[in-house]
């Protein structure tokens, strides 16, 4: 693809209030007039320019989320104070009680207890479906459906969605098309490929330090003005806001995402190349093995490669625990949930991040329990990296010598 996300980021300058060359932060919860009128016309939502309060939107948050809505190739977008916020305000905008909404059956575990446990109480339904099928996509529309919800890259099982024809269905119904991107920030543009809404957890690769939690909705100025409306907005009314000092950290950070992401994704490459020719169980959307790698191929920006995550599948999870705890002891990385650190993480998403998910159904889409996530680090020497890894799977009995 032409479009280079990179350059829209880099083209935003912002000067500070003092002609800092980094935006001021501001350190107000709330805001004061000149009028009276003034402040009733900014409740109205007549008033551009003005700032309420906080809640609402403040001019850091308002940095940060023009900033990563031209990343995204949006009209704006709004931050959240995690990716879950962003998450339930979008579904809890879009549909009613009676409404259905048809999701990925691989899904953060959060997610997918969000739809499965939580929303069934205002009577909002999910159908989880292979998104991988279209056809079993479309057959799951329902008179009642209003959204099509999925993961560029699904966590943790790495299957790949075809945005680009998961849109045509949503339009050819009326339905909107929600991504969450997190796994693939640069790599892949959903709204250049037709998608309504994209979400990120900024916790992950966008900040990258593991230091913030933080999530944006991404989309049209229409979208955003309505999740922000002090009447009805679910970001407004739900609370889940983010802090003027954590939006300015994750901008900072936000510029080198590109540098970032071409070498989490080179490393990854270099790895899973290693671990399948090894004869391991491996799943990267970058290995031809993959059953998706032309489709990422077709829709990915060729430049930032094919993302920091991958998958092996050790056998067994007591396997998957003595290599982890050992990766760890060998400074390999960390046994941690989350991803986008500068040292690798890895975890067992069954007992961690998809715990949510019952056994029965884990095992359906395939999830056991000896697969290990690894969200791979910027290490300088990978080859290093790889020798010390291999030597814990020889200690361990996952290879053998």
């Amino acid at each position: 693809m032409s479009f280079k996300p990179a350059n829209s980021i880099q083209d935003l300058q912002y000067f500070g209030e003092f002609g800092g060359v980094n935006p001021s932060i501001s350190d107000s919860s709330t805001y004061t007039f000149l009028s009276a009128k003034t402040m009733f016309d900014t409740f109205e939502g007549n008033a551009d320019g003005c700032y309420l309060y906080s809640r609402h939107s403040s001019p850091s948050n308002l940095y940060l989320g023009a900033a990563l809505a031209a990343m995204e190739h949006t009209e704006t977008a709004n931050v959240t104070a995690s990716g879950m916020g962003a998450i339930t305000s979008v579904m809890l905008q879009l549909c009613n009680a009676g409404d259905h909404i048809i999701s990925s059956r691989t899904i953060y575990g959060g997610t997918y207890a969000f739809f499965k446990n939580f929303i069934p109480k205002f009577n909002i339904e999910t159908s989880f479906v292979d998104i991988t099928k279209l056809d079993v996509v479309e057959a799951a529309i329902t008179k009642n459906t209003k959204v099509i919800y999925c993961e560029s890259v699904s966590n943790p099982l790495l299957e790949v969605a075809d945005i680009k024809n998961l849109a045509k269905i949503a339009k050819k119904h009326g339905l909107k098309l929600v991504v969450d991107n997190t796994f693939s920030p640069l790599s892949i543009s959903p709204a250049i490929l037709g998608a309504d809404v994209v979400i990120h957890s900024l916790t992950k690769f966008i900040n990258g330090s593991s230091d913030t939690v933080g999530g944006v909705v991404c989309g049209s100025q229409e979208f955003i003005n309505a999740l922000r409306n002090v009447n009805d907005g679910a970001c407004m009314l739900l609370g889940a806001t983010m802090d003027s000092l954590r939006a300015s950290s994750i901008l900072k950070n936000l510029r080198t995402l590109h540098i970032r992401m071409q070498q989490h994704s080179k490393n990854g490459m270099f790895l899973a190349e290693k671990f399948e020719a090894e004869g391991l169980k491996t799943v990267y959307p970058g290995l031809k093995s993959h059953p998706s790698h032309q489709l990422f191929k077709n829709m990915m920006n060729t430049e930032y490669g094919f993302g920091g995550m991958l998958t092996i599948d050790v056998g067994s999870l007591n396997k998957a625990n003595a290599l982890m705890e050992l990766m760890q002891h060998k400074n390999l990385g960390y046994l941690a949930v989350s991803l986008g650190f500068y040292k690798t993480l890895f975890s067992a998403p069954g007992t961690s991040t998809s715990s949510e998910i019952p056994e029965e159904e884990q095992k359906q889409m395939g999830l056991s329990d000896g697969l290990i996530r690894f969200s791979i680090g910027l290490d300088a020497d990978i080859e290093r990296t790889y020798g010390v890894m291999r030597k814990c799977m020889l200690e361990i009995g996952v290879l053998k010598a």
